[in-house]
């Protein structure tokens, strides 16, 4: 499928999406928005892709929705109504069912509605001159969904805190590892892709079967008390159990060698 606001590659096994309207630094307009849905299908069941990336492109990684569009088309927010009361949000890979592991590399600004693809991706890396912040409040909008995914990876207090600064503070990509919103930090910034990619393909050496097991685990884990994590997690476990991964893992390293996975069905 052809994309008008979003760039799909493939390098190796490592899959990327990047956000493509860096002229108005990658803001969501209702079209990229189900742009989004197609792009992450498509990744995900490319057997091809073990891993996917997520960045942005030109200065900036995502800075929400498109406040011009909804300022000037006479529907404004209206047109999301529906989708949000029946949690139809399908932009981000967790709304997705995206089963495969997914690194959101922040280059420049991620603010409002980037922090969907922060909250909800695996393992979140940031260049050194990233900067997040959150402006709902100060353009009259809520803080909610990504706001609240986020709230199970950091201190709830730091969430709280860039819910109500608005516009008015921004965090700094040292303050973000600090707070556990990201993972590392990529100096200098021009490295930010070469390092994601890096990322990607060591992640990819290891059994897609047993990562998207591990992924539901995991993920499952944040629906859950610890028991019923646990006891779910147990039968996520059991299931690769007869898997030819599971054999080839262990052939492989005892006869020095790659392992040769099978593809993730």
């Amino acid at each position: 499928m052809s994309y008008q606001h979003l760039i799909i590659e493939r390098h190796g096994p490592v899959g990327w999406l990047i956000n493509n309207r860096p002229d108005v630094r990658n803001a969501m307009n209702n079209a990229m928005r189900d742009e989004f849905a197609e792009a992450w299908t498509e990744l995900n069941e490319d057997p091809s892709v073990r891993v996917i990336v997520h960045t942005g492109e030109g200065r900036d990684f995502q800075t929400g929705v498109d406040v011009g569009e909804l300022a000037t088309d006479g529907v404004g927010m209206e047109r999301y109504r529906q989708s949000m009361e029946e949690f139809d949000v399908h932009f981000t890979s967790w709304h997705q069912d995206v089963w495969k592991p997914v690194i959101t590399a922040v280059n420049g600004i991620c603010c409002g509605g980037g922090f969907h693809w922060v909250a909800d991706a695996d393992i979140v890396i940031a260049a050194s001159d990233a900067r997040f912040f959150d402006p709902h409040v100060s353009v009259g909008q809520v803080v909610a969904i990504e706001a609240i995914g986020l709230m199970k990876k950091m201190p709830v207090e730091a969430v709280m805190r860039m819910a109500f600064m608005g516009k008015y503070e921004r965090m700094d990509a040292e303050r973000a590892l600090e707070l556990g919103m990201i993972s590392e930090i990529v100096d200098p910034p021009k490295r930010l892709r070469e390092r994601a990619q890096e990322l990607g393909e060591t992640i990819a050496k290891n059994s897609p079967a047993a990562m998207a097991a591990t992924k539901k685990a995991l993920w499952g884990a944040l629906e859950h008390g610890l028991t019923d994590a646990c006891k779910a997690g147990a039968q996520h476990l059991v299931s690769m159990w007869g898997h030819p991964d599971q054999n080839e893992g262990p052939m492989a390293f005892a006869e020095k060698r790659d392992p040769n996975w099978k593809p993730l069905s």
